[in-house]
């Protein structure tokens, strides 16, 4: 099913039309439950990786670990209780048998730390066929776009999973590679749920403290006489979580700063100032961003779910933030850069 995000609740532009030149295209990606092929478009789904490539492994040290677990058992505890709630009526008790209670893993046991001094095997985190996503983003050889993680904390990444981008056409593939490695231990946090992808586009404007200043601060002004006009039922509109920047998975557009404030993101090689490449969130929407929830997902089904509906992937960055990633517009071969937000 196709999503589709509704009107902005105020047209921004029409108000400060200078925001005309600070506005770009993001593509929002809305992952949601599914049973994706290596011929999807998805988040956390099988890749269409070649027999004869050798599979990403990992073998920075892994120092730091948060609650390890083989991913089998992250599994198994995910089907047991997704089958569980998924019989739950909202608002009612969690009904689990008895059979499901004595096979359910118990999270506290963790897996053996030392299983971390191995390679850990990459986990497939996104794939994106140029076909399936306007605003499709790599060298212009390529029609795939893949992306791999390490499922465990980096601590010189600022305690986030390391990232490998991979692009490819897809017509080099020949056989398959049928069954990838699996890590030996994961963090339940970047182990993605299988998701199909329903790519939309959307606009978008550059983050308030990234605008000139006489506009940022004309723009918090409006924002001011907003919250003293509206009741209690009528909730001020916000620049930073209604008019600007999408939340949720998306490709390109802008980046939010708003747990550091903004940083320069260079290339690592050149020192050409990097672009938004994709967002990993852990959210779709939440409190804040409410309103850009796709009409598709206003009203909530019958019966509850393990992952709720605007975390579809089970994927949770640091305290429920975002990474951001970003690539050199000079080339896709330079390194990527890093932000958690």
């Amino acid at each position: 099913m196709a999503r589709t995000t509704p009107p902005r609740p105020v047209d921004i532009a029409a108000i400060f039309p200078e925001l005309r030149t600070h506005a770009g295209t993001t593509t929002r990606l809305h992952p949601r439950p599914g049973r994706p092929t290596a011929h999807d478009s998805s988040a956390g789904g099988p890749l269409l990786w070649p027999a004869d490539e050798p599979w990403p492994h990992c073998e920075d040290g892994h120092d730091y670990l948060f609650e390890p677990h083989r991913p089998e058992t992250i599994r198994r505890w995910r089907r047991i209780l997704g089958a569980a709630w998924g019989r739950t009526r909202r608002g009612e008790q969690l009904q689990l048998t008895e059979l499901e209670h004595a096979e359910l893993p118990d999270l506290d046991d963790c897996a053996p730390a030392e299983l971390a001094e191995q390679p850990i095997a990459m986990v497939p985190v996104l794939q994106l066929y140029r076909r399936d996503a306007p605003g499709f983003l790599g060298p212009d050889a390529a029609d795939l776009f893949q992306v791999l993680w390490c499922p465990l904390d980096h601590g010189e990444l600022g305690y986030n999973p390391r990232v490998l981008p991979v692009w490819r056409r897809a017509t080099d593939v020949g056989e398959v590679l049928a069954a990838p490695p699996e890590p030996l231990i994961v963090s339940e946090s970047y182990l993605p749920e299988p998701c199909l992808l329903h790519p939309e586009q959307v606009r978008e404007y550059q983050y308030g403290g990234l605008l000139p200043q006489e506009l940022d601060e004309r723009i918090q002004e409006w924002e001011e006489d907003q919250e003293e006009r509206c009741s209690g039922d009528e909730p001020a509109h916000s620049y930073q979580f209604d008019l600007s920047i999408a939340p949720g998975w998306k490709l390109g557009g802008f980046a939010s700063w708003h747990l550091t404030d903004p940083h320069p993101v260079d290339c690592g090689e050149c020192g050409e100032p990097m672009r938004l490449l994709l967002r990993i969130a852990s959210y779709e929407w939440d409190g804040g961003s409410g309103s850009w929830r796709p009409i598709e997902d206003a009203a909530p089904g019958e019966f509850s779910s393990l992952h709720s509906d605007n975390s579809p992937t089970a994927v949770s960055i640091g305290r429920s933030y975002s990474l951001w990633i970003f690539y050199c517009p000079v080339s896709f071969d330079h390194p990527h850069g890093t932000a958690m937000q």
